[in-house]
């Protein structure tokens, strides 16, 4: 995992730790769900399910997921975790969502994001300089939000942790609870999960997948992959970053 020590808010030991899960129309349940099965074992925790209203929200393929408050009424957190998919496209058009994520950036706490969550994260203004990663297919768009991308399944650059695609939410989950709560900690957790994944197939990242199966992934991504890469060039233009490619 690339890691830079931070010198952010140190979390008291006798303090329940807070977190709050921000979930949001067509998001990724697992980037949401994955995570959520790791830090709800963290010792001493309070954690939230926030979204832009109490309203239940549908994932991606269909799931109900119901936020028990609104940002508006969100406690002061330790961290806030920033999951992605679809609905990431919109979710960058809303102000209140993004200053949610800003200030929680600027307070110094951290920011936890999974998969695509990252460029929502960069919609808000926050990866400018900093190290971070996120789906492979959406890897190269960290540019466009000044970060300097990673190839890492996790990576930490002070105060934001960020990771890879849907499951390394889990990776970059047990990462965050060695930061707040120690080594240990984590890999009591990761034994009572039974996190010791052997996938019988070997095509989960574009490296390993064999030819036909990356054809018909793009077949199915390209469309998804402009409309987030015409939003990434936008924000680079009004944001006058330099933009490579």
């Amino acid at each position: 995992m690339e890691k830079e020590k931070s010198t952010q808010h140190k979390h008291e030991k006798n303090k329940p730790l807070t977190i709050g899960c921000l979930v949001f129309e067509k998001v990724d349940q697992i980037d949401f769900t994955g995570p959520f099965e790791v830090l709800s074992r963290l010792p001493n925790v309070v954690i939230h399910v926030i979204g832009k209203t109490t309203k239940p929200v549908r994932d991606v393929n269909g799931l109900i997921l119901t936020p028990e408050m609104a940002i508006a009424d969100a406690p002061a957190l330790d961290l806030l975790h920033v999951p992605g998919g679809l609905g990431e496209y919109d979710a960058r058009k809303d102000a209140e969502i993004l200053a949610f994520i800003r200030d929680q950036f600027n307070s110094g706490r951290y920011i936890f994001s999974v998969c695509t969550g990252a460029l929502l994260c960069g919609a808000a203004g926050i990866l400018s300089g900093m190290k971070a990663t996120t789906y492979w297919a959406a890897w190269d768009l960290l540019q466009y939000y000044g970060a300097i991308p990673v190839k890492q399944r996790v990576v930490q650059d002070k105060n934001l942790i960020s990771c890879a695609g849907v499951t390394a939410g889990i990776d970059g989950a047990l990462e965050v609870a060695a930061i707040l709560c120690g080594t240990e900690v984590a890999e009591r957790i990761q034994l009572q999960i039974e996190y010791a994944p052997e996938p019988r197939f070997k095509s989960g990242t574009p490296e390993q997948a064999s030819p036909p199966v990356l054809e018909a992934f793009f077949e199915k991504y390209g469309e998804i992959k402009d409309y987030r890469e015409n939003a990434a060039r936008e924000y680079a233009v009004k944001n006058g970053i330099n933009m490579k490619g």
